[in-house]
């Protein structure tokens, strides 16, 4: 079921937002500061492409100095309006009875666009 729910979520919308992520993860490594930024957009990019049977937990090091001011910035920066935008689509396919296994996904990617600094996708 996870291998259908992946092709679906891939065919309508799934691919393009992987390539976005993606995309701004090369633009952020341009810059030795946007390095660490960078690299969680790789993590968010190919977390988009296949959410169905992953699951998003807090990592050993969620609660250092370092992953929560990175995270600060992160919200402060975008981080925010990328995780409204996820739980707005969440909302929008949690309507539908047959949209809520997608916007489970997108509330799963919401968690993990507010504050990815610490976390794991297993």
């Amino acid at each position: 079921m996870n291998l259908i729910g992946n092709i679906i979520w891939l065919i309508f919308g799934g691919l393009a937002a992987a390539l976005g992520y993606i995309v701004s993860g090369f633009l952020f490594c341009i810059t030795i500061i946007g390095i660490p930024f960078g690299i969680q957009c790789f993590k968010i990019g190919l977390f988009t492409l296949m959410p169905f049977g992953r699951e998003v937990r807090d990592g050993a090091g969620s609660t250092g100095c370092l992953s929560t001011l990175f995270n600060i910035i992160w919200i402060f920066t975008g981080g925010i309006w990328v995780a409204i935008c996820h739980f707005f689509f969440g909302i929008l396919l949690t309507i539908t009875v047959i949209g809520a296994p997608w916007g489970r996904q997108h509330f799963k990617l919401m968690s993990l666009t507010f504050a990815p600094f610490g976390k794991e996708i297993y």
